[in-house]
């Protein structure tokens, strides 16, 4: 039997719809983050499911495409790069937390977040669990939606803005990445208020 959906029944036990909800991309240069919630059903177990670090991108993919057919409910949703920088990364993975969690389709009756911090005001009693996607069936589902998807976002956004080679590292701070920031400068994309790139930005101010 998975761990990971042992570890959920314990708290089916005493709650009627479970709902997991991770992020991707936090610490990424360029691009939104992405915040993901599933209810998963819990009479038909995906064989697999794991902390989406642990997975290899193929074995990815083809979770994704189960989880989004067999889930009872799932929602994801994007924060761009312009809300990260007026407001900081914290309070985007917040609010694209309590926006999965308050559109989903079924309301749910607890939620399990990945993590140290929970978004007010969300309509149900919420717990966050520390490496949650290396425990919970329902969260390591959502922390698989959330990085398929901004990965294949990624990949799209690098056709518009091919210097700096998003296909590849997803915006994450590569050795490459930084290089093309060095040589051509950040785009709209580009998270202004995340360093190195802030430090560029002030140098050429002065």
């Amino acid at each position: 039997m998975n761990s990971l959906y042992e570890f959920d029944r314990v708290f089916l036990q005493s709650s009627g719809r479970l709902i997991g909800v991770d992020e991707a991309g936090r610490g990424s240069l360029a691009g939104p983050v992405v915040i993901a919630a599933v209810i998963l059903d819990f009479t038909n177990n995906i064989e697999g499911i794991n902390d989406s670090k642990k997975l290899k991108p193929d074995n990815r993919e083809k979770l994704f495409e189960q989880i989004i057919q067999s889930a009872i409910s799932y929602k994801i949703v994007e924060v761009d790069s312009n809300y990260i920088d007026k407001y900081n990364i914290l309070q985007a993975t917040l609010k694209g937390m309590f926006d999965a969690v308050t559109t989903i389709a079924q309301p749910p009756d607890l939620c399990l977040i990945d993590g140290n911090k929970i978004p007010d005001n969300i309509p149900c009693y919420t717990k966050c669990i520390i490496h949650g996607d290396a425990l919970s069936a329902s969260i390591a589902a959502a922390s698989i939606l959330a990085k398929v998807h901004r990965d294949r976002l990624m990949k799209t956004l690098d056709k518009y803005f091919p210097l700096y080679g998003f296909a590849k590292h997803k915006g994450y701070g590569t050795a490459q990445h930084l290089n093309a920031l060095k040589l051509y400068g950040p785009c709209s994309i580009h998270r202004k208020t995340f360093a190195p790139i802030a430090q560029m930005i002030d140098q050429t101010a002065l």
